[in-house]
């Protein structure tokens, strides 16, 4: 089971780039960063932890761009994934974000996972001409329109929210296929659409059901007639050993813990402790 680590970008506090080479010397496999265009100061959408319109952290309106984030990362690092947890690609113009993770895989040498989310504020989605009915298709359509974008020589697309003409795009990312997480909460509904569309499940943190749910997505991605297995990234969880070997168990490939904010020097210290933890310095890190 692999570990990871996800910093609540913002402009303050430790850079993305100084965060991930931190993580990648603490032995450390994956690096997550998220993504809010905009936070309107007038909204309906209730956040999914404090269940009104109010947040949890200022940070939702300071988020930086995870793109530029992490091409930064890449450029001071060599072995850790850079990820979202989670990027909205309906907030994007799909052949303009295609093009920027296909170069960012291109540059980092194939270490790109794309984790997404169907957007829980709604009203954020809104202004980006995307009606909450609609995300989930929208977002299906778009990851079909970035694949063929990275996949085909000559790539099209022709759907009711996607429509390009025979085009040529390079580069080409350098995984043969860039895998898909999809954030959200953990619902057949949920696992259907991951069965069909996507490679596996970014948890949310206040997920209380992982082990059980995780039995329920394995089934439900064979019966959508998946091989192997689906990736399985748990964030959140204490560094507790019985408990990560639990979550091992049942099927859960990663696990993400989520960076203190704090001031560069004291974040670096804390991953040394948690890496400690995890006994890092008795594994070798592929």
């Amino acid at each position: 089971m692999r570990h990871g680590i996800v910093l609540f970008t913002s402009d303050r506090g430790i850079t993305p780039a100084a965060a991930a080479q931190a993580a990648e010397s603490a032995g450390f496999d994956t690096f997550y960063v998220p993504e809010h265009t905009h936070i309107p100061v007038k909204r309906t959408a209730a956040h999914p932890r404090t269940g009104d319109a109010s947040l949890p952290d200022d940070r939702y309106l300071r988020t930086l761009d995870p793109w530029v984030s992490l091409a930064t990362a890449a450029s001071v690092t060599t072995r850790i994934r850079l990820a979202t947890a989670v990027a909205l690609p309906v907030e994007s113009d799909p052949i303009t974000l295609a093009k920027a993770i296909a170069t960012l895989d291109h540059l980092s040498g194939g270490r790109v996972t794309l984790g997404v989310g169907f957007g829980w504020n709604t009203d954020e989605l809104a202004d980006h001409g995307v009606p909450a009915g609609t995300r989930r298709a929208v977002l299906r359509e778009y990851l079909d329109a970035m694949r063929a974008l990275w996949t085909d020589e000559v790539a099209s697309h022709d759907g009711e929210h996607v429509a390009f003409g025979p085009s040529w795009a390079w580069p080409k990312p350098v995984q043969e296929r860039v895998p898909v997480l999809v954030g959200a909460a953990g619902t057949e509904r949920t696992f259907r659409w991951i069965a069909r569309s996507a490679d596996g499940w970014l948890t949310t943190p206040s997920e209380v059901d992982v082990e059980e749910n995780v039995g329920l997505l394995r089934e439900i991605w064979r019966a959508e007639g998946r091989t192997g297995e689906p990736q399985v990234a748990a964030l959140g969880p204490r560094p507790d050993p019985e408990g990560l070997a639990r979550l091992e168990a049942a099927g859960v490939t990663e696990v993400v813990f989520g960076l203190p904010d704090r001031e560069p020097g004291e974040v670096v210290a804390w991953l040394g402790r948690l890496a400690g933890k995890l006994d890092h310095g008795t594994l070798i890190r592929p």
